[in-house]
């Protein structure tokens, strides 16, 4: 049995590695933002590739199974800080649902305000709209929405 510690566990390999930002709901994650060492991040893209699940822990100690299933993406980068001997890697894993934001009927917004939501609304649509309106449309989407669809989760969790 694993038990997570930190903001990322693999079970089977115990990598454990600090979440930057996390974007997902129920089990499917759309974004997911980690640093550590050469070696972590590489087991790390290695598993996201390999369809893996891994076990989030939250700041406030709930924990979640995710995965990006299939077609995720890995983007790879380093940051040199000084008085390190080595570079910190970072790796931004994007699910391939997050890849087509917008193209499959819902799209995920990565921070929700208002005048943000309303102009990708009307840009995605095409519609010449006034700002007034955003808040009659935008609040009749979400009570449609209703409470059994989840939303998009987005966490800073560093």
């Amino acid at each position: 049995m694993c038990r997570p510690v930190s903001a990322v566990l693999i079970c089977i390999t115990r990598i454990r590695l600090r979440v930057d930002h996390y974007i997902g709901e129920d089990r499917q994650a759309h974004l997911l933002s980690v640093f550590g060492n050469d070696s972590d991040v590489g087991a790390i893209t290695a598993a996201v590739h390999e369809k893996a699940a891994f076990s989030l822990t939250f700041p406030d100690g709930t924990t979640k199974d995710v995965t990006l299933g299939e077609h995720a993406s890995c983007y790879k980068g380093a940051v040199t800080l000084p008085g390190r001997k080595y570079p910190v890697r970072h790796l931004l894993a994007v699910s391939q649902y997050l890849h087509s934001n917008g193209s499959a009927g819902q799209t995920i917004l990565l921070r929700y305000r208002r005048e943000e939501a309303w102009a990708t609304l009307v840009s995605f649509l095409g519609l010449p709209a006034d700002p007034k309106w955003a808040e009659h449309i935008l609040g009749s989407s979400r009570e449609r929405r209703g409470s059994s669809r989840s939303t998009a989760l987005a966490a800073s969790l560093f």
